[in-house]
């Protein structure tokens, strides 16, 4: 890990004192660091990841990932609310769902059940009037 925090004052081509001052640590603190006398501390971890964002957590932890970090490919992930309603149900053959109405005094009756599948499917259930 020390030679990971050398690796981030290098990249920002930071001296001791700068590096220091920017994490509002003593600059002594540092100096312990880099020569092994003394191992980082979580409040000192906290404080570079908070000053240099583009410091990868675990990259600095375990120094797995990058430095500078890479930017994170985000998925697009639609909101259950947007699927329609025909969406095509394919129901496990072994599992049945059932519903069965239990009386509540703090709620309103339910009005649908929906049952999410492993592959993404769904089925709703509406209450039936009587």
């Amino acid at each position: 890990m020390i030679l990971r925090i050398q690796a981030v004052m290098d990249h920002y081509g930071l001296s001791v004192s700068a590096f220091a001052d920017a994490l509002g640590v003593q600059r002594s603190s540092i100096s312990h660091l880099l020569n092994g006398r003394n191992r980082p501390s979580l409040d000192f971890v906290m404080k570079l990841i908070a000053a240099y964002p583009q410091v990868d957590l675990y990259w600095l932890l375990k120094g797995e990932g990058s430095f500078p970090q890479v930017a994170k490919r985000e998925e697009k992930v639609t909101p259950l609310l947007e699927f329609p309603e025909t969406v095509a149900v394919k129901a496990p053959k072994t599992t049945t769902p059932v519903a069965t109405k239990v009386p509540r005094e703090d709620a309103t009756d339910p009005v649908k059940i929906v049952v999410l599948y492993g592959d993404g499917t769904f089925r709703s259930f509406d209450q039936k009037k009587d």
